[in-house]
């Protein structure tokens, strides 16, 4: 390397330069730097504060040319770069110049990048949400044992001992994109498993799903019950309760064990299925569960409570039962939660 930089440093200034801070990055490669170290060579190469900061983490590391660390967020980038590791942005660098960029700082910023995603990739568990399908299976499979289990977990960049959050998604988001909004700052994997989605996580934000997306989260502390469980409660969601908890089903979770068959036998199950050939007095039963109150699901609805009334005594005549009475309200509703994993 070095006899190349020396021929064309006879050719070009500038393409010595550039073999010059390739060379640079190799040898602070060869040296195992941190990122701070990383980003400290890199500020006194470029003589002006260099940063970098990680998705995964959301810290920011920010040095000036003599080496000392500067707090706080970039009053302004003159240029930036994503870090990439394993086809995802995990991360960028920049350079704060206070005039123009210089005309070697597009060659910097790609081997900082590069040199990023390796350091990342070399002192812990790379920090990109899509992970290896096979290693979430062992974590949430029930046929592994509890050391693989404990093993994969760790690659998969959890502590040990730490309680993991399973979820189960349906949605035609990318994954990486749904896991890292609901836990925008800390370790989240995903993979997809079949038609379902899973994510791990160490917290998960409820109220950040997008939209589009159906999840259901496991509650038990073992990652292989907690996955039976995500999945059960992935089949209760409906549009108006897209996000569902296993904790929240209670005793609704026993329908999920009912056999088909008997389920499609059930009278009153046969019923709501004609119930529901009718988009409208499905979303009023939606509502009127939900609520609990004519005149509340009649605001929803956009409707005079009379109207709902109405509504509710059509469906009641077909369903062989009056909705206002309490004992109809319970049969209907339980007759709804198993048509709807009929016909999932």
């Amino acid at each position: 390397m070095e006899a190349l930089a020396a021929r064309l440093s006879h050719l070009d200034a500038q393409a010595e330069g550039a073999i010059r801070v390739v060379m640079f990055y190799d040898t602070l490669m060869r040296r195992r730097v941190d990122l701070p170290a990383l980003a400290r060579a890199s500020a006194g190469l470029a003589a002006c504060v260099t940063g970098l900061r990680l998705h995964g983490t959301g810290r920011a590391i920010r040095m000036a040319p003599d080496g000392r660390e500067t707090p706080g967020a970039p009053p302004a980038m003159s240029s930036s770069l994503p870090i990439t590791l394993d086809g995802e942005e995990i991360g960028v660098v920049w350079l704060e110049r206070p005039e123009a960029p210089g005309a070697l700082d597009e060659l910097l910023l790609d081997r900082l990048a590069i040199a990023a995603a390796a350091v990342v990739e070399r002192y812990g568990p790379a920090r990109t949400t899509m992970a290896d399908p096979a290693l979430v299976e062992l974590v949430i499979s029930g046929d592994s044992d509890e050391a693989a289990r404990s093993r994969a977990s760790r690659l998969l960049g959890f502590a040990a001992g730490r309680p993991v959050q399973v979820v189960a998604v349906r949605t035609e988001l990318p994954l990486d994109r749904v896991g890292g909004l609901i836990c925008p700052a800390r370790p989240v994997k995903a993979a997809p498993l079949g038609d379902l989605g899973v994510l791990l996580a160490t917290a998960v934000d409820r109220a950040r799903f997008p939209a589009g997306v159906r999840a259901g989260l496991g509650a038990a502390a073992r990652p292989d019950r907690a996955w039976q469980e995500a999945r059960t409660a992935l089949r209760f969601t409906t549009p108006r309760r897209p996000v569902l908890a296993y904790a929240e089903l209670g005793a609704l979770a026993l329908l999920a064990q009912v056999p088909e068959d008997a389920a499609r036998d059930n009278a009153d199950v046969a019923a709501i299925a004609k119930v529901t050939c009718n988009p409208e007095d499905l979303d009023t039963l939606d509502v009127y569960f939900a609520t609990g109150s004519l005149r509340r699901a009649a605001e929803i609805l956009h409707l005079h409570h009379s109207s709902v009334a109405r509504r509710l005594e059509q469906i009641g005549r077909t369903l062989g039962f009056e909705l206002t009475d309490p004992g109809g309200v319970l049969r209907a509703q339980l007759a709804l939660a198993a048509w709807r994993l009929l016909e999932e």
